[in-house]
């Protein structure tokens, strides 16, 4: 009836005129996606301070689910302490982790995803801030 046009360069030459690949996609599409820069994830630090022997499973289960803990013995007595040491180390140990004293009767450990760089006393021990200690 007349409402199409058809365009004139197909009529002239029998054939589609050559589309370029970018009006082929949608125009939502045409946009520059948007990626987050922010890639890792924010790491959550455990403190366990275990008052009894029955709680450092969850310890464990932190480190088998790749968290960092601190482990906080200065209150716990000399027993407890020990046995608890010993389960953490192993534990770590098993996980592929990595241990190291952060202080008196503190322990940071952590699983095989992370590393323990430096070391903080002598750190400190450089900026004079424990000449009064040892």
């Amino acid at each position: 009836m007349g409402f199409e046009e058809e365009p004139a360069e197909e009529m002239e030459t029998g054939r589609p005129e050559r589309v370029p690949e970018e009006e082929m996609v949608p125009p939502s599409r045409r946009r520059g996606q948007v990626v987050s820069l922010h890639t890792q994830r924010q790491v959550r630090v455990i403190v366990a301070e275990p008052k009894t022997f029955d709680e450092v499973q969850s310890i464990a289960e932190h480190l088998k689910n790749r968290r960092p803990v601190i482990v906080n013995l200065e209150r716990a007595d000399g027993g407890l302490a020990r046995r608890v040491l010993d389960f953490v180390l192993g534990a770590t140990y098993a996980l592929d982790g990595n241990i190291k004293k952060v202080g008196n009767g503190i322990f940071l450990s952590v699983p095989s995803n992370m590393e323990i760089s430096g070391d903080i006393r002598e750190q400190v021990w450089e900026r004079g801030i424990l000449s009064d200690i040892e």
